[in-house]
């Protein structure tokens, strides 16, 4: 797989709550010179990401970040808001404490109002994969297939650990065949996104992909 290939699965990531315009900018220039799948961003930078990639690049940003307890009406404004102000995908985090309860009607539910909003936008689903046990995955693979939902996706990178091989294997099984999978949080190298996209993910949330690829042009 060349690094071409492996950076047009990549959605290209700075969501640090210190990320200023011009490191949001660096980021829009980087993918779109190298053909990422997207940018993800924090959302109050939509709009202003929105008109200056003027289409080059799908904007993506983030819902209920990064803790996801946040209600679903509050969700489904950010989300509405998101997309107004020029957002193409949105990747929303679920209700942990929901999931801990056994509430997994109410987390479908819920997914599905997100869903009803961004319509044929993409909606990739944050699960958290390291506060979850193997059982919880499973079951969360079924709502999020239920739901209808476009991605199932491992990490916010803002817990206690990111993507795992393991974790996109277990996706793979229990996955509908419409759902597509997003491994992110702590990808960094080109060893390990082949990889993970060998093992069935279509998205790698990552920024050092891009960073590597800049250090391949510069030794080349």
């Amino acid at each position: 797989m060349t690094i071409e290939e492996i950076l047009s699965h990549v959605d290209h990531t700075n969501l640090k709550p210190e990320a200023r315009w011009n490191d949001i900018k660096t980021l829009c220039d980087d993918a779109i010179h190298y053909q990422t799948a997207s940018i993800c961003i924090p959302p109050g930078y939509c709009r202003q990401v929105r008109d200056y990639v003027s289409g080059r690049v799908q904007v993506c940003t983030v819902i209920g970040f990064p803790n996801g307890y946040s209600s679903t009406a509050t969700k489904v404004f950010e989300a509405s808001d998101a997309l107004l102000n020029g957002a193409d995908e949105i990747d929303m985090v679920i209700n942990l404490g929901w999931v801990k309860d056994g509430r997994f009607d109410d987390v479908t539910k819920e997914i599905k109002a997100l869903k009803a909003v961004c319509g044929s936008h993409i909606l990739k689903v944050i699960i958290e994969t390291c506060l979850l046990t193997e059982e919880e995955k499973i079951r969360l693979c079924g709502c999020v297939t239920e739901a209808k939902a476009d991605y199932i996706k491992t990490s916010t990178g803002f817990s206690t650990g990111g993507a795992t091989f393991e974790d996109i294997i277990l996706f793979k099984e229990n996955i509908g065949p419409d759902v597509k999978i997003k491994a992110a949080g702590g990808i960094s190298s080109i060893e390990d996104a082949e990889k993970f996209l060998e093992l069935g993910a279509d998205r790698l949330g990552t920024s050092r992909i891009v960073k590597l690829a800049k250090e391949a042009e510069k030794d080349s």
